[in-house]
């Protein structure tokens, strides 16, 4: 498994991300975990909010009937989303969803707390003071953002002392949007449009990871588009690379992301063969001409 720094820290770690938020709907949890770790990926993502927490209650469960030990892997959660209600990133919010991810992962720390989606009611000195809290008790070591802008994150860095080393985006091979913007810079076209802030570059020139979440998804939410009919141009091309550099239409989607400087990727998936697929794709390098091929594949541009 290739590892990577984790936003300005001296911490390493995986290319690959395991996410969690499928878990309550695999057939067998142990195995999922066992089988990630056996392929080298020993980072995990969760959320207070998956399965309405049931799915860190499974993790929990499922890794105590393994050997693998605690020290040995990287627990992320993320908190802030009342679902179908508000997003509250308050003190009290922020304390009471830690505690309760705790609880139900059935550990005493974790290695990564991330805000998930912007409260636009948030009161910074708020978050610091949460933050403040969960670090000095050692029940979070390392804190971030999720789906936050450059300027979200600015007024957050005004007040917080700690280093948000990560943000939970969306991108991959359909959801090119956080670099179109830079490739058509004084253009006038749709890929110009820069939706985001330019936070690809704003992460880069802050040390901050981007972790690349539905990496395989086209649309909002619409489908998987490996394998997909709609998109014969672009997986007649992943076929063609995963020849190439013998892997899977899979891995190529995986290690084109991890192509671009300062991704990580979350692998979504509860089926065992593609666990070891997309870890196994995190030691291909894949060469610039390949990178823009497939991104032409997809129905890009350059102008």
């Amino acid at each position: 498994m290739r590892t990577m720094k984790f936003g300005p820290t001296d911490q390493n770690v995986d290319a690959v991300i395991l996410g969690a938020m499928r878990i309550n709907n695999a057939e067998n949890p142990q195995a999922v975990i066992e089988t990630a770790v056996d392929a080298g990926i020993t980072f995990f993502d969760h959320a207070d909010i998956y399965g309405a927490g049931n799915c860190e209650t499974i993790f929990g469960e499922a890794l105590k009937k393994t050997s693998i030990k605690r020290e040995d892997l990287f627990i992320q959660s993320k908190c802030g989303i009342v679902p179908g209600k508000l997003f509250d990133f308050s003190k009290e919010h922020i304390i009471e969803a830690v505690e309760g991810s705790l609880k139900r992962l059935q550990m005493d720390h974790l290695d990564a707390l991330l805000l998930h989606r912007p409260d636009a009611l948030m009161e910074p000195e708020e978050i610091a003071a949460a933050f403040d809290e969960l670090a000095t008790s050692g029940k979070v070591k390392h804190f971030g953002v999720s789906n936050q802008n450059p300027s979200q994150i600015d007024l957050l860095e005004k007040t917080v002392k700690q280093p948000l080393v990560a943000n939970q985006l969306q991108f991959g091979i359909m959801h090119t949007g956080m670099i179109d913007s830079g490739i058509h810079v004084n253009m006038t076209d749709d890929g110009s449009v820069d939706h985001d802030g330019g936070i690809y570059h704003y992460s880069r020139l802050h040390d901050m990871t981007i972790q690349a979440w539905s990496p395989y998804q086209y649309g909002f939410f619409e489908g998987v588009f490996i394998g997909n009919e709609k998109f014969p141009e672009l997986n007649k091309k992943l076929e063609e690379m995963a020849e190439k550099y013998n892997t899977t239409p899979t891995g190529i989607a995986s290690s084109w992301i991890l192509r671009v400087p300062n991704m990580q990727v979350i692998a979504g998936t509860m089926n065992l063969g593609r666990i070891k697929e997309i870890a196994a794709a995190s030691e291909i390098k894949m060469s610039k001409d390949d990178w823009y091929d497939v991104y032409l594949a997809a129905g890009n541009i350059l102008p």
